[in-house]
C-alpha cells in the first residue's frame, strides 16, 4: 500500500472541526435557534486552554462546557473560541483553540463528532484524559443528556492508517 502522503485524515479532521467553528460562529452571530444547544469537551493541558487555576485544577485533562443558557461574549476567532461561563455563580472566562477540542454534540438534533486533538495523535497518546463534568449548564464528557445519548458520533480513527 502507497504511503498517504497527502495525509487525508488529517484534511478530514480540520474540514470537521470547521464544523465545529462554523456552528459556534452562527451562534456567536445569531443565538441558539429552537432547542439546539452544544457540548464542546476539550483538553484542558492542553498549553493555549485559557481557564482558571480553580477549573484547571478541578478539570486537570479535559472538560465538557455546554452552550444553552448561560454563556456570555462568545468570540469566535480563526483557531479558537472564547465564551465566558457561570461557574458556582462565578463569571469566568474561557479560551480554547480548536485544536484543543476532543469532541462537539448538540443532543437536540442528534449530531456529535469526536476528534483526537493532533497533538495527542502526534504523541500517540492512549490516555487521553478522564471524563469530566463541567459547567455551564451541566454537561458530561459521553455526551449525554436528558436528551438521550448522541449515538451519530463519526470517530476520526475510522479515518486513520495504523
Amino acid at each position: 500500500m502507497t504511503e498517504d502522503l497527502l495525509q487525508y485524515d488529517r484534511l478530514v479532521e480540520r474540514a470537521l472541526k470547521n464544523v465545529v467553528r462554523e456552528a459556534l460562529t452562527f451562534v456567536s452571530e445569531h443565538g441558539l435557534p429552537g432547542a439546539h444547544h452544544l457540548y464542546v469537551t476539550f483538553r484542558t493541558d492542553h498549553p493555549d486552554v485559557t481557564l482558571s487555576d480553580e477549573l484547571r485544577e478541578k478539570y486537570p485533562l479535559e472538560m465538557t462546557i455546554v452552550l444553552q443558557y448561560q454563556f456570555w461574549d462568545l468570540i469566535i476567532g480563526e483557531d479558537q473560541f472564547e465564551v465566558t461561563l457561570s461557574f458556582n455563580d462565578r463569571h469566568q472566562r474561557l479560551v480554547v483553540p480548536f485544536s484543543a477540542v476532543n469532541a462537539f454534540a448538540d443532543p437536540s438534533v442528534n449530531f456529535a463528532l469526536q476528534f483526537q486533538p493532533a497533538e495527542a495523535a502526534a504523541q500517540n497518546d492512549d490516555t487521553a484524559g478522564q471524563p469530566a463534568e463541567a459547567a455551564g449548564d451541566g454537561a458530561n464528557a459521553s455526551g449525554d443528556s436528558a436528551d438521550g445519548p448522541t449515538d451519530n458520533i463519526i470517530p476520526l480513527d475510522t479515518f486513520r492508517k495504523d
